[in-house]
């Protein structure tokens, strides 16, 4: 992309998210974002920011830019755009006033969360909401959270305890495959190792979401030895653990590496259900970094793949089945931008993405509800605006 692309909002003002993206190292991305989407009246704006940009910049200037609304913004491991899978933008969401109504609130210190605080917090906010905007039925909660912060299980457990019936899903700052710095902005404060939630109320249906391509298997393994605070698994099957894991992949254990770890995930069951537990690199010790919680005693299954292709087809289909939502804002892991990128499908699975209309950006993990996933498609389809019914 040489730089800013038109934006749809202007040519249908029947859409409820305006759209706009820019280059990273654009030398003022906000006006470029600006001159796109113009600056509302939004609720609430949310930016999905390369780590190429000058955060600190384009937070400060966007929360001058964009009026009385709430601007949420993170860094990213990659982002959703106009082309699908990309790299090096700036992606600006705008919720319009006439059908959203957001309220925005903060968790800061995630190693020491006030659990009781931000639970009657988070109460208290929702039923202020509730009343501001009676009429708007349909709701949901967005949260960013800093991804490399390893503390999104236990934010997002106490989350769910403060939003009842509310569906809650996000993402997991990111930065690149650097794994260095992640960073989140609250109306132009930016902070490390902390949350950011928004909460929506809206004129438009909408549908939370969670979509990944894995079947478990029947090749199992046992974490032995586990430092569950830094989610590193020393051992499986009391053997190291990155020779453990090589062996049954049959694999030598210096080809490990991201693709993998995205190509040979193990999952968990939770319930009836399982979840990735994706591996985010081997340290020099010969451990396996996680991205998601991992305990001692905890069963990993090894899991198959579905071809990503036509189970992403099939997913966002389904949200279509009887309406086509207008726009989907999503949360995708990075591991399956690597996942295609090693298998050459990138342009076949942005087309996907592009053709349903999905914009967001690509994650260290995704949350859903009170769980913090990995390697799904997490999000939300908006649909075309109810009025006056």
């Amino acid at each position: 992309m040489d730089g800013a692309q038109p934006s749809s909002a202007r040519e249908d003002e029947t859409k409820a998210l305006c759209i706009a993206q820019v280059r990273a190292r654009d030398p003022d991305p906000v006006a470029s974002l600006v001159d796109q989407i113009g600056t509302g009246p939004f609720a609430l704006v949310c930016i999905f920011a390369s780590p190429e940009a000058d955060f600190r910049n384009l937070s400060e200037v966007a929360n001058q830019r964009f009026g009385a609304a709430d601007v949420l913004a993170c860094t990213t491991a990659g982002e959703l755009g106009n082309d699908g899978y990309e790299d090096g933008q700036i992606i600006a969401v705008g919720f319009r006033a006439d059908l959203f109504a957001s309220a925005a609130l903060v968790i800061e210190n995630l190693d020491d969360i006030e659990q009781q605080d931000v639970i009657d917090t988070l109460i208290k906010t929702r039923m202020a909401l509730t009343r501001r905007a009676p009429d708007m039925v349909s709701e949901f909660a967005f949260l960013m959270v800093d991804g490399l912060s390893q503390r999104e299980e236990h934010l997002t457990a106490t989350l769910a305890s403060g939003l009842g019936p509310v569906p809650l899903f996000g993402g997991s700052a990111g930065d690149g495959e650097n794994y260095r710095d992640t960073w989140l902005s609250w109306n132009g404060e930016v902070r490390q190792n902390a949350g950011v939630l928004a909460l929506v109320r809206s004129h438009c249906p909408v549908k939370v979401f969670s979509l990944d391509h894995f079947a478990p298997t029947d090749t199992r393994m046992v974490v032995t030895k586990a430092d569950p605070e830094r989610r590193i698994v020393s051992e499986i099957n009391a053997e190291p653990a990155a020779k453990e894991y090589a062996r049954i992949l049959g694999k030598d254990p210096e080809q490990l590496g991201p693709y993998t770890f995205a190509a040979h995930p193990v999952v968990v069951r939770l319930g009836n259900s399982h979840h990735v537990r994706a591996i985010q690199q081997v340290n020099d010790r010969g451990e396996l970094c996680f991205f998601s919680a991992i305990n001692e005693g905890m069963v990993l299954t090894l899991a198959s793949h579905q071809d990503m292709g036509s189970h992403l087809e099939e997913g966002l289909s389904e949200l279509a089945r009887v309406t086509p939502p207008q726009q989907i804002l999503g949360c995708d892991c990075l591991l399956r931008k690597i996942e295609v990128g090693q298998i050459q499908r990138t342009r076949e699975i942005s087309d996907i993405l592009k053709r349903h209309n999905v914009v967001g950006f690509s994650t260290y993990g995704e949350q859903i509800g009170a769980l913090h996933v990995n390697q799904t498609l997490t999000g939300v389809a908006i649909y075309p605006p109810q009025l006056g019914e």
